[in-house]
């Protein structure tokens, strides 16, 4: 029990230390630097800092710079949300696309796969060679008009 009495007043202590800063800690400040020198630093300033022309000009000239990258990074928050609106968007067709493919599959496999063309028509495959796509075309409109599909 004495242990929990002593953790209680140093809790009760620092709780009044804090409470006295805030109120009196500039006059405290002022006290501790006047005892000792090396605290200086603990000193509150009084005036601002005045900076030389050239310095206020620099400062100038970085304001007007972070004020471009603020508009830059608006507009790519804004672009990113397009983006995301639109992966959305894409996401919901996607998934509409997969419940028709779904839909009809099922048909399929209802109708026991006896009118699979008129579901999803395929034009009819024959067995040819990988030909490069003008060679292809050449080869297909000679088929059409009774070709060999040579010229």
């Amino acid at each position: 029990m004495p242990a929990l009495t002593r953790v209680l007043i140093i809790l009760c202590l620092s709780a009044a230390a804090i409470l006295a800063w805030q109120s009196y800690g500039d006059a405290a400040r002022r006290i501790i630097v006047s005892s000792c020198a090396q605290l200086g630093w603990l000193a509150p300033r009084t005036a601002p800092v005045a900076y030389s022309a050239p310095e206020q000009q620099r400062f100038d000239a970085i304001s007007v710079d972070l004020d471009a990258i603020r508009q830059i990074v608006d507009r790519i928050a804004v672009t990113q949300e397009q983006i995301t609106r639109n992966v959305d968007q894409l996401t919901i067709g996607q998934e509409q696309m997969m419940r028709e493919i779904n839909k009809q599959q099922v048909a399929e496999q209802l109708n026991g796969g006896k009118n699979s063309e008129s579901l999803l028509p395929l034009p009819p495959s024959s067995p040819r060679q990988k030909l490069p796509l003008s060679a292809q075309t050449l080869t297909e409109r000679s088929d059409r008009f009774g070709g060999n599909g040579h010229q």
